[in-house]
């Protein structure tokens, strides 16, 4: 093993660490439950070998890192209105940010990979950065496939137009790239949503 090998998996142990010690569980595929961050940042990593295997540590690792803790900053500490909304998301993308560059800096990486790993993790400047929009579209992808169904099981009263709002949305954030990934048949879509899937897709375009 080189000792960048090393030093990577040390990474990974300390962002995998931090999550492990979610006390929100989540069934994973095999039916296991698993700490539901920890399981989070597995599908990233998953997700990424299948879309973009070329992408360096510094994506990886953020990828890896992307929801890092989130459970310390709850939804519900926030006003439940829009405004309130996205100040969550700030304190979120800060706190993710920063604490994967702290992880990434212990594990012996330099300051200028850790920053490209905290700009990452925090979408800045998202359609200018490749870094930023990589890891915005294995977020997308991993939310198609692993999150959509269970989401639109808790949101039973949405209606279609709300669903094709949410949808198109998601679609909005991805690059060409992650766009023909989706449509070639990169990922696993949830059977009973391809119909509005691919309306709110050709309403997207």
């Amino acid at each position: 093993m080189t000792s960048s090998s090393e030093r990577f998996a040390r990474a990974v142990a300390l962002i995998d660490a931090a999550n492990a010690a979610d006390p929100n569980q989540e069934h994973n595929d095999d039916g296991q439950l698993q700490a539901k961050e920890l399981l989070y940042g597995q599908r990233m990593s998953a997700m990424l070998e299948r879309y973009a295997a070329e992408a360096d540590e510094a994506v990886r690792l953020a990828v890896r890192a992307q929801h890092v803790q989130r459970w310390k900053i709850p939804r519900s500490d926030f006003p439940m209105d829009r405004a309130g909304y996205h100040r969550w998301r700030t304190s979120l993308y800060r706190f993710h940010a920063e604490l994967a560059a702290g992880l990434t800096l212990q594990a012996g990486y330099d300051a200028a990979l850790a920053a490209r790993v905290a700009a990452a993790v925090g979408k800045k400047a998202l359609r200018s950065n490749p870094d930023s929009q990589l890891v915005e579209d294995v977020a997308g992808l991993v939310f198609i496939e692993h999150y959509m169904a269970p989401f639109a099981a808790q949101k039973a009263d949405y209606s279609e137009d709300k669903w094709l709002d949410i949808i198109a949305k998601t679609w909005q954030k991805l690059s060409p790239r992650a766009h023909e990934f989706v449509l070639g048949g990169g990922i696993r879509l949830p059977e009973h949503l391809v119909p509005l899937i691919l309306k709110a897709v050709g309403a997207a375009h």
